[in-house]
């Protein structure tokens, strides 16, 4: 079956590689071009200046308008900024209405990847099969989800799921998907640890820093810098390298040692882990949210509770007791074509509930 498929952007930023440093951007990049590819139709709405593989392009943001609003940003030393009341996105939800209404046909499906960022928009095609296609956020208003993991998908449904039987046969789980060119495998580690991010203390980035200091270790941090580290002296043993593009990017996390990933929070998914597997390189989380699927203990790192657990588990790591090639196959699990099908067989389920059998439709 082949699907007719509409794809939000992210106003606030534009659909490329470029800002590969938000993760919903980049989610609809690759999930355009892992769907356009499988043969399916695929509208992107966005930034007029937008690089994505898909079916379809519309501009429904232009270079003025976005410049006006966000061209004095630094997004590359400083977290994302918007306001869903501010002018560019109040083009964006104008255009793209229209420019919807002027596409969809019966059972088009329409993907809000940025949530309620763009329910808007949403809420005018009331009559489309409206799907949100990688929640890691905690507010959702769709009738059809799909979750990033299984931790974000049983917290956000709450207790009540628990003591009673009241099932949602079509919450999904789908876990992020990654494109393998992104990624280079190097099994020939420089002297370094990692830590690459938004710089803050909900990401853990102190645990980096006190487990490094601890060992002696040299530690390299990358990404956007929070209020709190806006003006930090890291100590001797630290290396802030700032907001790296996709070719350093490639480099710096395939000859770490080991990347941190000690989020304070229940991770959605936790991206950087995964990234961090593809480039063959070991991860070292924490005890909860999506690690606990998919940070296997003693296998592709080591998930920790204590700080006595990161240090073992740092000394661990560095001494190469975890396998580069076991890190790199497991990511691989995340890969597009093992991805997509599991978003097909989804789009197809629910599309059979426009059909005679519903629920009980067989192939």
């Amino acid at each position: 079956m082949k699907f007719r498929l509409h794809a939000l952007g992210v106003p606030h930023t534009i659909t490329s590689e470029e800002f590969n440093a938000c993760a919903y951007t980049q989610k609809v990049l690759k999930f355009c071009k892992m769907m356009t590819e499988r043969g399916h139709h695929v509208i992107h709405y966005g930034h007029e200046d937008s690089e994505v593989i898909c079916s379809e392009h519309v501009p429904v943001l232009s270079r003025e308008t976005w410049n006006k609003v966000y061209g004095d940003h630094d997004y590359t030393s400083k977290f994302f900024k918007y306001d869903t009341k501010d002018d560019a996105y109040q083009e964006f939800y104008k255009n793209a209405i229209e420019e919807i209404g002027k596409r969809k046909e019966h059972l088009d499906i329409l993907l809000p990847f940025w949530g309620w960022g763009v329910k808007t928009i949403c809420d005018a095609h009331k009559d489309m099969i409206v799907i949100e296609p990688g929640i890691g956020y905690t507010d959702t208003f769709a009738k059809f989800k799909v979750y990033e993991s299984y931790a974000l998908k049983h917290s956000l449904e709450g207790k009540n799921k628990v003591g009673h039987c009241n099932p949602d046969w079509y919450g999904v789980v789908i876990p992020n998907y990654f494109d393998l060119k992104d990624f280079d495998f190097c099994d020939k580690k420089q002297d370094y640890m990692l830590f690459i991010g938004r710089v803050y203390e909900g990401k853990g980035v102190s645990i980096a820093i006190q487990v490094c200091e601890k060992l002696g270790l040299k530690l390299k941090i990358a990404g956007q810098l929070g209020d709190d580290y806006a003006n930090k002296k890291f100590e001797k043993n630290v290396e802030f390298v700032g907001y790296v593009k996709m070719e350093e990017r490639k480099k710096i996390m395939s000859e770490a040692m080991g990347v941190f990933v000690p989020s304070l929070y229940n991770e959605p998914f936790g991206g950087v882990q995964v990234e961090a597997l593809l480039s063959g390189t070991p991860t070292i989380t924490t005890d909860w949210g999506a690690f606990t699927e998919n940070n296997i203990n003693g296998v592709t790192g080591y998930r920790c509770r204590t700080f006595a657990d990161f240090i073992e588990a740092t000394r661990n790591v560095i001494n190469k007791k975890i396998d580069y090639h076991e890190c790199r196959k497991q990511g691989e699990k995340f890969s597009l074509e093992n991805v997509a099908p599991m978003y097909e067989k989804y789009f197809k389920d629910v599309i059979n509930l426009y059909s005679k059998n519903g629920w009980y439709e067989l192939e």
